[in-house]
């Protein structure tokens, strides 16, 4: 049904607004710290560690909970840490409530995605899905540049509170209109391991670990990079992550209809922007028009990251949804922790203008694996037609 997968995609609203949501405020952060941009940076890699380390194992311990139960909790959490950053507390206590909510991220997203299908015929899941992960660029156009916006005419404390509004209408919503959804038939844990044996999964998981660090190394420092390498100030920051976010809503609900036709070509096509963005923000040099436009195409490739990544590795295993989009959650937040890692410390060590070439070369590394996992099927196919 569209209304579950609207609830999912509303609490992915607040998910996102609060994971990413400090993309726009670092510079801030450092500021008022008195740290480096790197160490800012820990705020956005910690979350996203958590996450890859503990996803799939959350998963599992929750698998026979009601899912309605295990999506309010969740964003529960995402509400009370917000509130407590938003009393900007001591450094170490603001990475400590940030850690909180990223254990149950994954599970959230696993839970909201199995419910958005739970009813739908085969040829719709994938729809509903992006329906799902659109909530990833409706934040990028609305809660995310507005709370980069809102701190650069306040604070950036200013930035935790929209995080916290967002959160609470999410949980509301959770609450009075998802109906209770009790699970009737647990798989075992033994069963959906099996998935980690599979040569095809294990080279999908690559790529959806390749391509998001390839994306996140640049994009984690996105208010950091416009600011430096192109000479835009804090509103116009903001300006460019709205016109990010708008043009990845409508890339998104394509790439939901591109991916009912074809997964890999269409995982493929968007994966290409790893590649062509570099290149053209390098030849944009100091043009405001020219960084504009290249921003624009930016955000359509790379906002179904998520989508395309996630329907990539599930496609190899197309009957363990819940453990497949947790453990596609968890590489790709390891993705998150490794681009922002190499992004910082390339910028400290290099320059904050050579972050692009970092997605680059992760870029390639995907499309790599998308070849060695196409060699292989193709050598599965071949040999179920000979023993035929």
């Amino acid at each position: 049904m569209k209304k579950y997968a609207y609830i999912g995609f509303l609490g992915f609203v607040a998910v996102i607004t609060t994971e990413f949501g400090v993309i726009g405020i670092l510079p801030q952060i450092a500021e008022h710290y008195k740290i480096g941009i790197d160490k800012a940076g820990y705020l956005l890699s910690t979350f996203a560690l958590i996450i890859a380390l503990t996803g799939p194992f959350m998963t599992l311990l929750t698998a026979s909970f009601d899912r309605k139960k295990i999506m309010f909790i969740s964003i529960f959490l995402f509400l009370v840490t917000g509130i407590i950053s938003a009393f900007s507390p001591p450094f170490w206590i603001l990475i400590l409530v940030r850690i909180l909510p990223a254990f149950l991220q994954p599970v959230y997203i696993a839970t909201a995605l199995s419910v958005a299908v739970s009813k739908a015929a085969p040829e719709k899941k994938n729809e509903l899905m992006s329906i799902v992960f659109s909530g990833v660029t409706v934040a990028m156009v609305t809660t995310v540049p507005f709370a980069t916006w809102i701190s650069s005419v306040y604070s950036w404390e200013y930035s935790f509170i929209i995080q916290t509004i967002v959160s609470l209408v999410a949980l509301l919503v959770i609450y009075f209109i998802l109906p209770s959804m009790p699970v009737k038939e647990k798989k075992s844990s033994g069963s959906q391991l099996k998935i980690l044996s599979q040569p095809t999964f294990i080279l999908s998981t690559a790529t959806n670990f390749f391509m998001i660090t390839a994306w996140f190394s640049t994009y984690s420092y996105f208010a950091d990079y416009l600011n430096k390498a192109k000479g835009m100030n804090e509103t116009m920051v903001s300006y460019m992550l709205f016109v990010f976010g708008i043009i990845g809503v409508l890339s998104t609900w394509i790439a939901g209809k591109m991916l009912n036709k074809n997964v890999t070509k269409t995982t493929a096509f968007f994966l290409s922007g790893t590649v062509l963005i570099p290149v053209l923000l390098h030849i944009s040099n100091g043009n405001v028009f020219s960084t504009i436009v290249v921003i624009g195409i930016w955000g359509f490739i790379y906002s179904p990251s998520f989508l395309n990544a996630s329907t990539y590795m599930i496609s190899s295993v197309p009957d363990s949804l819940e453990f497949a989009n947790s453990l596609a959650t968890s590489f790709g937040n390891l993705g998150v922790t490794l681009g922002t890692t190499i992004g910082g410390w390339v910028i400290v060590t290099k320059g904050v203008e050579y972050i692009p070439w970092i997605g680059f070369i992760f870029g390639l590394l995907a499309f790599l694996m998308m070849i060695f996992r196409s060699i292989l099927e193709k050598k599965e196919n071949t040999a179920i037609v000979c023993k035929e």
